[in-house]
């Protein structure tokens, strides 16, 4: 059978999706949310390693902790900024459309995030036990349950920024872009007052005021393009004003250089997001906002167009899972001898190692494509009997907490 032959099937079916796509459908924010989403797990598989004790349990490691000089690798892979942006875009025009109330809207919202979490957090309650039993070490379980619990907090952070879209449309309507201005400048103030001169007399959970403007920065820009009130000068605007902030606080400042969080290090960029973060954004919704046009262009293909499709109809899936894909290799790869399996098991802290971890990701990838088949049906539960769903939702919940409280070390 020919190449031409054996691709023809999918071919058919992109050209389906295609015609199935409304004409309304920015094509666009759909592949800039994603190339968003796929860099997650794209990030996560490429700098997240592991080393294995003298038990055989699995502890988390970075490459990044031996080679620095992978840190921009970072700067491409940390499109979070790309994700609110999209979010915040998408939230504002879907406000606009609502049928009913504000808060109608925001429930529907919450239960669409919401749903996937429970999923992965309850599955994993249920099979902890059932691993431990077979002989997996704790070790091993709690570092998987760090690794599982990670990417939600993403999920907790979205549903507050979305439930404040509201707000972000009137500041929207009033100063357009500039309306992210502020946050810019409130995480600005508490950078300047936990790594300034008066470091030493600053408590340590000032940092965490960081968390919702940092995140609420590139969702209010979203916004604020949706409503219309960015245009190309102000994309240039972010781009310019966003690259000359980065290479300032790297080169003057001396931030550190990863946009990832690296073990031992003493500062970290990500969590809570420093202005860096914030940088990095705000190039990044600049590019976005200036591709636009271009980027639809691109997905007008059919064959590009159902990718794009296909993983946004994913999209909680890929966020819950895709360290459980990683880990569905690692866990078995700890019971091999040897000093643990390269790029896999092994320390990640040679050129070797990277190849070798490189060459595993599409097993990871697999691995997901597999789990997602299952996973599914938390994202898009099939409609049939509704009974049961209260004592189900409750039975999820408490499951979902006890892996938190394992996950977060507390029990």
């Amino acid at each position: 059978m020919s190449a031409s032959a054996a691709l023809a099937p999918l071919r058919k079916a992109a050209e389906r999706i295609d015609r199935q796509t409304p004409a309304h459908r920015d094509r666009a924010v759909d592949g800039l949310r994603a190339l968003a989403l796929l860099a997650v797990p794209t990030g996560h598989w490429l700098l997240g390693g592991f080393t294995l004790d003298s038990d055989g349990g699995l502890h988390n490691a970075s490459p990044l902790s031996a080679f620095g000089a992978l840190a921009p690798a970072s700067w491409v892979l940390q499109m979070l900024g790309i994700f609110f942006l999209v979010g915040g875009y998408a939230s504002a025009l879907s406000y606009r459309r609502r049928p009913g109330s504000a808060g109608a809207w925001l429930k529907g919202r919450i239960v669409r995030l919401g749903r996937p979490v429970l999923g992965v957090t309850a599955v994993w309650a249920l099979a902890a036990p059932v691993l431990y039993a077979a002989g997996v070490p704790e070790a091993s379980l709690r570092t998987g349950a760090t690794l599982v619990i990670q990417p939600l907090w993403f999920v907790g952070v979205y549903v507050v920024v979305t439930a404040l879209t509201p707000y972000c449309v009137r500041a929207a309507g009033r100063l357009g872009g500039w309306a992210a201005a502020p946050l810019l400048g409130s995480v600005a103030v508490v950078d300047f007052l936990r790594y300034g001169p008066l470091a030493d007399s600053v408590p340590s959970w000032l940092s965490l005021v960081n968390v919702l403007p940092g995140w609420l920065f590139a969702y209010q820009l979203g916004v604020s393009w949706g409503e219309r009130r960015i245009g190309r000068r102000g994309a240039w605007l972010l781009l310019a004003g966003g690259t000359l902030l980065f290479a300032a606080l790297l080169a003057v400042f001396h931030y550190p250089a990863s946009m990832v969080g690296v073990p031992g290090a003493a500062r970290t960029n990500s969590h809570p997001p420093s202005l860096l973060v914030l940088a990095l954004a705000s190039a990044q919704s600049g590019a976005a906002i200036l591709l636009r046009e271009r980027l639809a262009r691109l997905l007008a293909r059919p064959v590009l167009w159902a990718p794009v499709v296909v993983i946004n109809l994913c999209a909680m899936t890929i966020l819950c899972w895709h360290q459980t894909a990683m880990l569905a290799a690692a866990v078995p790869g700890s019971f091999v001898g040897g000093g643990g399996l390269a790029g896999l098991t092994a320390a990640p802290d040679s050129l070797g190692w990277i190849a070798a971890r490189v060459a595993w990701m599409p097993v990871f990838a697999a691995l997901l494509v597999g789990i997602a088949r299952y996973a599914r049906r938390f994202e898009h539960p099939p409609e049939g009997v509704r009974g049961g769903r209260a004592l189900r939702r409750t039975v999820a919940g408490l499951l979902a907490a006890g892996f938190a409280v394992f996950a977060l070390g507390l029990a």
